[in-house]
This record gives C-alpha cells, sequence and structure tokens, in this order.
C-alpha cells in the first residue's frame, strides 16, 4: 500500500521535530489544517472557560503546539516563521514562539489559560504497549504539565486545558498531583463521530491539593 503524502511512514514520525521541518517547509505558507476538533467546534466550547477568568479580551492564552491550526508555541522554526508573517498585521498582539514545552521560557503566572490541542498526543507515539508507554514519554509529558502549571497565575480561572482523543485511562495519569489544582474532563463529543475529550486542570486553591 502507497504512503499516502504528507505522513510520516508510522506514527512516531509524529514525535520527531524532523517530520514538521519538512512538513510544514513543503506546505505553502497560507496552508492551515487541523487535525481533529475543527475550530467553529471546539471555540464555543472553550468560551466558558476563558470568561471565568474574567478579563474579556484581555485573558493571557498559551497554546501549546500551534501548528498551522486556524485556532492558533511550537518547534518547528519554519512554522513559527510563516504563522509571524500570516498574522503581522491582522493580529499584531499575538506572539509566535519556537521552544520546548519542557523548559518554557516563560515567567511564572504569566498566563491565564494555556491550551494544548494534540501536542501531548504527538509526544505518545512510541512503539509499544500503550498501557505502559516508555518512561521517557512519561517524563515528557510529565514535565509539559509542570511547565503549564508553573506559567499559570495562580487565580480565579486559571488552568490548563487539553483537548484529545486520549480517554481518561492513558491520559489523566500526566496531569495529576498538582497542589492547588483540580482535575476533571468531559467528553466533547462531537456527537456523531469519535469521542474527543477535554481535560481541565484548574486553580482552585493554595489549600487543595
Amino acid at each position: 500500500m502507497s504512503r499516502i503524502a504528507g505522513l510520516p511512514e508510522d506514527n512516531t514520525g509524529y514525535g520527531t521535530k524532523e517530520y514538521w521541518e519538512q512538513r510544514y517547509a513543503s506546505e505553502g505558507q497560507d496552508s492551515s489544517f487541523d487535525w481533529f476538533l475543527q475550530p467553529e467546534y471546539l471555540l464555543p466550547l472553550l468560551e466558558p472557560y476563558l470568561s471565568e477568568c474574567g478579563k474579556g479580551k484581555d485573558v493571557r492564552v498559551l497554546m501549546l503546539g500551534c501548528g498551522n491550526s486556524l485556532l492558533g508555541e511550537f518547534y518547528s522554526a519554519t512554522l513559527i516563521d510563516q504563522m509571524r508573517a500570516r498574522h503581522a498585521e491582522l493580529r499584531p498582539d499575538m506572539r509566535w514562539e519556537e521552544m520546548d514545552i519542557r523548559d518554557l521560557k516563560f515567567d511564572e503566572g504569566d498566563f491565564d489559560i494555556v491550551l494544548d490541542k494534540g501536542t501531548m498526543d504527538a509526544m505518545l507515539t512510541s512503539k509499544g504497549d500503550v498501557w505502559n508507554p516508555p518512561e521517557e514519554d512519561v517524563h515528557n509529558c510529565r514535565k509539559e504539565v509542570e511547565e503549564a502549571v508553573r506559567v499559570l497565575a495562580k487565580q480565579k480561572g486559571s488552568r490548563f486545558l487539553y483537548a484529545t482523543f486520549g480517554q481518561p485511562h492513558f491520559r489523566k495519569r500526566y496531569m495529576l498531583d498538582h497542589p492547588g489544582f483540580e482535575l476533571s474532563h468531559t467528553d466533547i463529543g462531537p456527537p456523531e463521530g469519535f469521542s474527543y475529550f477535554l481535560y481541565d486542570l484548574k486553580w482552585v486553591g493554595s489549600g487543595s491539593s
């Protein structure tokens, strides 16, 4: 069977920087692609979480792994340059940064919302037992969440949101044990198709565990 153009030889490719550099270099600067949950479906689901911060349009949002989605930090320099150029005039306040999500170059409390839409999924593409992923994958995912929690403001409405196809028994383990934060999840559909989940790691106060 021939391989579809633009896709890696196997799923492990999604976890490599080389794949993403090559993919975005071959796509046009004006290209956009959402792997799942189109913006017109997902954005209305996110609005209540954004509103809870009480900051209106001044809410500070960090999206981890923006890709060239219409929603959107990514580690492809090629993609970041493309998105900076595309949005320079229409969205001058939007920043595009090439960064390691395990070592964010932001200060504590810089953001109200940190959002991941499928980025952690790309970090979990190693071959092997999905019930017992490689220790490196476990470490990387936990570091992502640790960094997200670190840069979140510890105030009402602050949270790490993660949209994924990953079921709770596979994903919750990476978001547990953060003092002051409470984890919940919701099946967000869409109702006519494959189930997706939205994990909500919400700040509830320093006295909580």
